[in-house]
């Protein structure tokens, strides 16, 4: 589903909003960004991104420590 990838896994907060952050500047606007995390605090980290951003949550799960984000680019 997601056209971009940004592999996050093995950073701590606050890295992986940052690489996702600029990452997004390269993601037209209507595309989604694939993060994958192993930072347990970027659940919230990523609610919070999208809700202050204006960027769409899509998808957020977790499987076995990875944590997975589905961003789709709005703002």
């Amino acid at each position: 589903m997601a056209e971009h990838l940004l592999d996050a896994k093995g950073l701590n907060c606050p890295l992986p909003i940052l690489k996702a952050k600029k990452a997004l500047k390269d993601v037209p606007t209507g595309e989604v960004l694939q993060v994958l995390s192993t930072d347990p605090g970027s659940v919230a980290d990523f609610e919070a991104f999208c809700r202050t951003t204006g960027n769409e949550l899509l998808d957020s799960k977790t499987e076995g420590g990875l944590y997975t984000f589905l961003i789709k680019h709005t703002a």
